[in-house]
């Protein structure tokens, strides 16, 4: 009798967007190990159990929740039956929810899981099939919903001195007009117009993440967009402001969790 073959692992991107990361992904087994990014990274299980360390715990999300990992959240994922399991996750940049919440801290969701069906209902437009096109009206109008559901779920923090929003802001403008040379605190501070350390605290506290790790992960973008194009992974990591492969592949893994090598080919398969 012919044995089953297992289900290959895989990962669909949708079309790109100006505004979300979209995927929808299938694993057997392991998927990620440890890692963070500086975005939000929202999404639905499918089918199956999607386990994964989160907070000092151990999650386990089945369908019918939403998935919310905070920026900069050390995290990984793997099945938690033999099923395997299928998902789909948007990433959101912390600026883009600044945006509409207009320079409030991030909303934080504590437990990495939410139950809370206005988040449910708000995240569904982004969670739509991957090959599936959005609009970019219909986006935006989610992305505002998606905010507001994000800051209603997390609760509302007091107490605190509002970051200085405007002056984070021109320096993560500085960063994205400066990635081809380096780039100091002390240089994004000169551009900000405020001091370095309450830029510092500012920037982590409106964007999610330290301006370095914010620097590092722009890189690491334009890399996997190069690599998605066909570029081999040396060249995409000259091209992207590494010093060699070497260095490309350590950060990969540090914030997603996988090598670039292995992300290339599950793209492919």
């Amino acid at each position: 009798m012919a044995r089953t073959q297992p289900q290959r692992d895989w990962i669909r991107r949708a079309a790109p967007s100006s505004r979300v990361e979209r995927i929808e992904a299938y694993f057997g087994g392991h998927g990620y190990d440890m890692h963070r990014h500086d975005t939000y990274a929202i999404g639905r299980t499918l089918s199956g159990v999607q386990s994964f360390h989160y907070r000092r715990g151990y999650r386990h999300s089945l369908p019918g929740g939403t998935i919310v990992l905070h920026p900069d959240e050390a995290h990984d994922g793997q099945a938690g039956t033999d099923a395997g399991f299928r998902y789909r996750m948007i990433y959101v940049e912390p600026a883009l929810i600044q945006q509409i919440l207009g320079g409030r801290p991030l909303p934080f969701v504590r437990d990495g899981i939410s139950a809370d069906p206005r988040l449910y209902a708000a995240s569904g437009a982004l969670l739509q099939d991957a090959g599936e096109p959005i609009d970019p009206l219909q986006e935006d109008d989610a992305l505002f919903e998606l905010a507001h559901a994000l800051s209603a779920a997390a609760g509302g923090r007091t107490g605190r001195r509002l970051p200085d929003y405007a002056a984070a802001d021109r320096a993560r403008h500085y960063i994205h007009a400066s990635l081809d040379q380096a780039i100091t605190l002390d240089d994004l501070a000169r551009a900000a117009g405020v001091d370095r350390w309450s830029l510092s605290r500012d920037f982590r506290a409106l964007f999610g993440t330290s301006p370095y790790r914010y620097v590092m992960l722009r890189r690491l973008d334009l890399a996997r967009r190069l690599i998605a194009a066909g570029l081999p992974l040396a060249q995409a990591a000259a091209d992207a402001g590494f010093t060699d492969q070497s260095h490309l592949t350590r950060r990969h893994v540090q914030a997603f969790g996988i090598a670039p090598d292995r992300w290339r080919r599950m793209l492919q398969a």
